[in-house]
């Protein structure tokens, strides 16, 4: 579900500034542009967890030791503080990071550090989460480029944004483009087969891993035919349509991203 996961932060990032442009609030086009750069790649970020993924890949060897290190983790987390009814796990895939706590807390750090430090902070930002964007949004072509070339990309976009952002803001609203793409994820994850344990650390049926997800009769098949010829298109189109009412240069992002999406 990687377009999806991807496509989905920046619609969502986009039909937000829309709607808070057309409630008669301007939304400076930096911070819409970095703003959905950002939630697209957050809104993959929770996979971290699985060493096999694609985002685990994105940065090479050092981003596959990351997600060695945050598995282990949350494997940890997992069994210190699993219920007695709840088996333990060797595998922290779809616990720590697919959480509520997860999403806002990191959401906070990266707000901090980026009100803290500026369009520095942003800049790192845009780096990290760009990286986990084009492996979602352009996978074949980052498979074929291998991780080295994404690398390059990222660096030379984050560089660029260090010398086209204005100096005069905080970009603390990336801490919030980091939290609603990782919420973003786990709604993605809801409505497959598995869902997500978005309550931790409060106990649910006496679960504190309780796996929140739709009815086994509406969820659908990661990679199937609903999410190809629907949910893909939908997101493309709701992206699209909030991309024409904000500011060019974020209608110039959204355009490539969602061309890139239906490619």
């Amino acid at each position: 579900m990687g377009p999806t996961h991807a496509l989905s932060g920046a619609a969502a990032w986009i039909a937000g500034s829309a709607i808070i442009e057309a409630c008669g609030t301007p939304v400076p086009g930096a911070e819409i542009a970095v703003g959905a750069a950002v939630c697209a790649g957050a809104a993959l970020l929770p996979d971290i967890d699985h060493p096999s993924s694609t985002v685990a890949r994105s940065f090479g060897p050092v981003s596959v030791a990351l997600s060695h290190g945050v598995d282990a983790i949350a494997t940890v987390v997992f069994n210190v503080t699993r219920t007695s009814i709840e088996r333990p796990r060797e595998s922290g895939h779809r616990t720590l990071t697919h959480t509520t706590v997860f999403a806002m807390g990191l959401g906070g750090l990266v707000g901090a550090a980026c009100s803290i430090f500026g369009k520095a902070a942003a800049a790192v930002v845009l780096f990290l989460l760009l990286g986990l964007a084009l492996r979602g949004l352009l996978g074949g072509w980052a498979r074929r480029q291998d991780w080295a070339m994404t690398t390059l990309v990222t660096s030379g976009v984050s560089l660029g944004a260090l010398v086209w952002l204005p100096a005069d803001r905080t970009y603390a609203v990336l801490g919030v483009a980091v939290t609603l793409g990782a919420f973003m994820h786990c709604l993605g994850d809801m409505i497959t087969k598995q869902g997500c344990p978005l309550a931790w650390p409060l106990v649910h049926r006496g679960k504190r891993w309780w796996e929140f997800a739709l009815p086994s009769a509406f969820r659908i098949r990661a990679g199937g035919s609903f999410e190809k010829n629907v949910l893909l298109p939908v997101l493309s189109a709701v992206t699209l349509a909030g991309s024409m009412a904000v500011t060019p240069p974020a209608h110039a992002l959204v355009m490539s991203l969602w061309h890139a999406a239906a490619a």
